[in-house]
């Protein structure tokens, strides 16, 4: 048998989380202000949310709207107050003004993560060059996980990269989980499956209400059985 796909889900708060885990997400991504494509929620949010649920939890490192890294200090602050809250998983990802990984934020802030497990976020998608972004990162401590859409544009438009990518699995650069997420649909489900990939991330996926809404155990239990329907 094989092993069992990652479906992960977006969570502002602890009643998204129970719901989220009741419908069998595997992972949540906590984060705050969708407004601004999600940013660090606070101390006392991911408190709330560790005590509420069993399940792994990845926290959004990110202070502003966009994908330069801004103040580092505040950054690296950031991540040590959550390390000393017990976070022990994160996101974060950065561009340089060329659209190349900002390494000097990534070091910075993975220092103060000690090699805890993390996902580098959709700034891929805005990458300069996506190959060489991987290569530049293959060898960055705890990095497990890239969250993508293929594109910019989103995963109708990202298909053929996902697939072009997860066909790569194992090469330099190419070790890392590939998460997809952004506008993903349960259509497109079958396509990124039979491309080997195992991994899916949604955010109003698992609100059919809207964003003012919280997350729906019945969405995500819908998204549970496809993604692991042929597996």
């Amino acid at each position: 048998m094989s092993k069992r796909a990652v479906l992960e889900v977006i969570a502002l708060g602890a009643e998204d989380a129970v719901a989220a885990q009741a419908g069998g997400a595997d992972r949540l991504e906590l984060v705050t202000d969708m407004a601004a494509d999600g940013l660090t929620p606070s101390h006392e949010t991911f408190g709330r949310i560790r005590a509420a649920v069993g399940i792994s939890l990845r926290v959004m490192i990110r202070l502003a709207d966009g994908f330069a890294a801004g103040d580092l200090d505040a950054l690296a602050e950031t991540a040590r107050g959550l390390r000393a809250e017990g976070a022990d998983e994160f996101v974060l990802g950065f561009l340089d003004p060329a659209g190349g990984p900002d390494l000097a934020a990534v070091e910075r802030i993975t220092a103060e993560l000690d090699g805890c497990r993390w996902t580098f976020h959709r700034a891929i998608d805005r990458a300069a060059d996506r190959d060489a972004l991987r290569k530049q990162l293959a060898h960055a401590p705890g990095l497990d996980t890239y969250l993508t859409a293929g594109s910019p544009d989103g995963v109708d438009a990202g298909l053929d990269v996902l697939a072009a990518e997860a066909a790569r699995s194992g090469e330099p650069g190419y070790e890392q989980r590939i998460l997809v997420g952004g506008g993903l649909r349960l259509d497109h489900l079958p396509r990124l499956k039979a491309a080997g990939i195992d991994a899916f991330h949604i955010g109003g996926a698992a609100r059919p209400q809207g964003w003012t809404a919280p997350v729906s155990t019945d969405a995500v239990r819908t998204w549970r059985e496809a993604v692991d329907a042929g597996l």
